[in-house]
């Protein structure tokens, strides 16, 4: 179990569903430059000044995912994700003006195959990423499944809240002026973009140390059932398989902290658990940490 029993249902309608649109790889914050990072580590093809693919293609079609019971939220990915945004929501809302910044809300969609978005076309080999241009997070949920069967990640439930609470961390950033602040285009363990990605994993951990006790208004009990020790293992777990050192070693090679965009193994885990533990924003100054 991981969403709290309470009562009522999950209301539908928060995330968007999109099934075969465009073609081509859409380059934003968060994991979504994994892919980049990924065919840079496979193919030695340096993508990172890629904003987008090829034209569209075929027709797409548009849904959203509907109500959903608390056992479908715990056993369902789409149900799952949906459930997240809306604890996401409720957090957010609350956390963001206390720094002096109301919330808006990013759009998500779900998508297969493909799709477009504010950053060019996306397929299903892009990963979850967030698109600053559209304020959108974009994801196909059967990533989940590659993060497991290829980059070793032990998956779980609160593995993939952990990634979509990452992405919804991005949205935070732009929010708060740091995507616009940042240097995003330099690489290396101290670089900008290292800096935001733990940031990014900093805010993924605040909002799951504070979703056992938030509470859903609509259902009158807490989002999530207290977070284990074998679901915490998994979430930094996720955490591990994403390090650019890790994903530089699946690849055979050496690693090379001077290329790093996301920080190591051991960086992502330990800024998940700082907000994990400390639970607020201010914890997660990583421009100011000595990495």
């Amino acid at each position: 179990m991981t969403f709290s029993e309470g009562g009522g249902s999950f209301e539908g309608g928060r995330v968007g569903t999109r099934r075969g649109g465009g073609r081509g790889l859409a380059v934003g914050g968060g994991l979504g430059a994994l892919a980049v990072a990924l065919i840079a580590v496979f193919t030695g093809v340096d993508l990172s000044g890629v904003l987008g693919g090829g034209a569209s293609s075929g027709q797409e079609t548009a849904g959203t995912i509907g109500e959903c019971t608390v056992e479908e939220a715990n056993t369902d990915r789409s149900c799952r994700l949906s459930a997240t945004i809306q604890s996401l929501d409720d957090y957010w809302a609350v956390a963001l003006p206390e720094s002096g910044t109301d919330l808006v809300r990013p759009d998500v969609w779900a998508f297969e195959a493909a799709t477009s978005t504010g950053c060019g076309n996306a397929t299903s080999s892009t990963g979850p990423f967030y698109c600053p241009p559209d304020q959108s997070i974009y994801l196909d949920l059967g990533f989940f499944d590659v993060l497991q069967s290829q980059f070793g990640a032990s998956g779980g439930p609160l593995a993939e809240m952990y990634v979509v609470a990452h992405e919804y961390g991005h949205h935070i950033q732009t929010l708060t002026g740091v995507m616009d602040g940042a240097d995003r285009s330099g690489t290396g363990a101290t670089s900008d973009s290292v800096r935001v990605e733990l940031q990014a994993d900093c805010y993924a951990g605040v909002w799951a140390g504070n979703a056992a006790t938030q509470v859903d208004p609509e259902r009158g009990a807490p989002y999530l059932e207290p977070i284990t020790e074998i679901q915490l293992a998994d979430a930094l777990s996720a955490a591990e398989a994403v390090g650019d050192d890790h994903i530089q070693e699946q690849s055979g090679g050496d690693v090379d902290p001077h290329v790093w965009t996301h920080g190591s193994s051991d960086q992502r885990q330990q800024w998940f658990m700082t907000g994990y533990s400390q639970g607020s924003m201010a914890a997660c100054d990583t421009f100011a940490a000595d990495l």
